[in-house]
Order: C-alpha cells, then sequence, then structure tokens
C-alpha cells in the first residue's frame, strides 16, 4: 500500500515533533545516545533540532500547497544516514549501545522516509 499525503504528513509531523523536542529539552533525549548532558551537547542537539523543524516542516508546507516533498525527504535521509555514521564513527565514546540503537532508530527513519519518497506524488 502506498503512503497516502495523510500518511506523509503524520511522518513529516513527527519529525517536526522530535525537532522541537530537541530544541526544548534536548537532555531528555540525549543521554542514551550522546551520554550525559553537557553545553556542547545541548549546542549540537539544539541545532540539529532547529534543522529537523525547518527541514520537515518547509516539507509539509510543501505538500500542503501540492509541490514535491521529495528533495525534503532525500536531505532528510542524508541526515539519518549521516548520524548513523557519526555515531559508529565516535563508538568508543559513546555509551554503551549507543551506536546500535542510532543505526535502529535513524535507519528506520531513512527507510520510511524513503518509501514516501518512492511513493510520492
Amino acid at each position: 500500500m502506498l503512503p497516502s499525503r495523510r500518511s506523509t504528513a503524520v511522518v513529516l509531523g513527527l519529525r517536526v515533533v522530535y525537532g522541537a523536542g530537541l530544541l526544548l529539552v534536548p537532555d531528555r533525549l540525549s543521554r542514551r545516545w550522546l551520554g550525559p548532558p553537557s553545553d556542547a551537547t545541548r549546542v549540537a542537539l539544539r541545532g540539529l533540532g532547529a534543522r529537523e523543524v525547518l527541514l520537515h516542516g518547509l516539507a509539509l508546507a510543501a505538500l500542503r500547497t501540492g509541490a514535491s516533498v521529495r528533495p525534503f525527504l532525500a536531505a532528510s535521509i542524508a541526515g539519518d544516514l549521516t548520524d548513523i555514521a557519526s555515531t559508529v564513527a565516535a563508538r568508543r565514546g559513546l555509551p554503551d549501545g549507543s551506536p546500535a540503537a542510532t543505526i535502529v532508530v535513524a535507519g528506520a527513519s531513512a527507510a520510511i522516509s524513503a518509501a514516501v519518497v518512492i511513493s510520492a506524488e
């Protein structure tokens, strides 16, 4: 079954909510991924959160107007894949299980976005 506009909007909306969470409560969302919070992790996570909100918010606007969401989802997939690569590269300094969890979560996110891209429009 191909994703509908509604399911595409749900995927994008969840990414906006995740980004808002990173902006507003980075400590709660970072501990398992990056370890104990620090000023440096808060800065990085808020930057990531802002990009999530902006990228997926623009995709929602595109969806609403009938414009293509593919470029936004392609950028989202690229972001997910760089999260995986960055986490695996820094695995020695991260909490146990962080790389595996990142591969699962970011990988699933990229796969869902890819499914939407393939069937979009």
